[in-house]
């Protein structure tokens, strides 16, 4: 297992790299020259999701060209056979973005034998740097009257599903699979506080982390919507798992995360749910 102090200099690049990743986003946001679908509906990309990307590629195999990457928009890149996987999400929340909604993030993170470590995700536009690793916790730096201020994370401390606050979204593909979240995200709404979409993965996590929200449930994901979100909230405090409360895989697209208080319950309640069919369009 890698020690804490090992890890710092990865957190200390991956840090550099979502910074200097979230100031490219700045520069584009509202200002778009190019939006284009890829996959399915509603799976945008843009050039800010490129020039992003290529940013922190860079910075990223400077430092450690060895190691391997799995980037959204560039793929499998490096050595195959590196105990070490950087998981890059450039632009988390490519469809706010390319609407000029304010909700989008960097998320770079690093699996250290195959086991998350390392967590950055950062928000350019209300510039909160989300930061965690093995061991050492977990920490938001955020500015204030043009300084830089530290306030290490925790999750809350709400104890039941009816009191809480949860948040989830909805993969691309639900159109065409009852396995769609619908279901789910109506009866969560109905039992807790409110259920909300903010269309990033990395920053539902990061507010998990952060005990802005209480839980976190979602399908349809990659490795780098996951991986730097993960380690925020277990450093945080928090519980990850797969939706029944097994070891979470990352091929399953699957995460529930939650403050742990309320992780039991709302593992229980989510496997009980069956899907809404009805809502499945054939036609598309």
């Amino acid at each position: 297992m890698t020690s804490s102090q090992d890890l710092q200099p990865f957190l200390d690049i991956a840090t550099e790299a979502a910074l200097a990743a979230g100031a490219i986003l700045r520069s584009h946001f509202g200002n778009l020259k190019s939006i284009e679908k890829k996959g399915g509906s509603g799976n945008l990309v843009t050039e800010a999701d490129h020039a992003a990307e290529a940013k922190v590629l860079g910075i990223i195999q400077h430092h450690f060209p060895d190691h391997a990457i799995l980037a959204e928009e560039g793929g499998k890149l490096g050595n195959p056979d590196s105990n070490y996987l950087w998981a890059i999400d450039p632009l988390d929340g490519t469809t706010n973005y390319a609407h000029s909604y304010p909700v989008f993030a960097v998320s770079i993170g690093l699996m250290v034998n195959n086991i998350p470590q390392v967590g950055v995700v950062y928000d350019p536009m209300r510039q909160e740097l989300f930061q965690a690793a093995k061991g050492m916790g977990a920490w938001c730096d955020f500015e204030r009257n043009g300084n830089t201020e530290r306030r290490p994370m925790r999750v809350s401390t709400t104890e039941s599903l009816e009191e809480s606050l949860l948040v989830s979204g909805f993969a691309y593909d639900r159109r065409q699979t009852s396995d769609n979240n619908y279901a789910e995200f109506c009866h969560l709404t109905d039992l807790t506080h409110g259920v909300r979409r903010g269309g990033s993965a990395a920053i539902d996590l990061a507010y998990v982390a952060s005990g802005r929200l209480d839980g976190y449930w979602e399908r349809g994901l990659s490795p780098w919507d996951l991986t730097a979100g993960m380690v925020l909230v277990e450093e945080a405090g928090g519980n990850v798992t797969a939706y029944d409360e097994s070891s979470i895989e990352m091929a399953s697209g699957r995460i529930l995360a939650t403050n742990g208080l309320i992780h039991r319950e709302l593992s229980q309640t989510l496997m009980e749910i069956k899907p809404l069919a009805e809502f499945v369009r054939t036609d598309t």
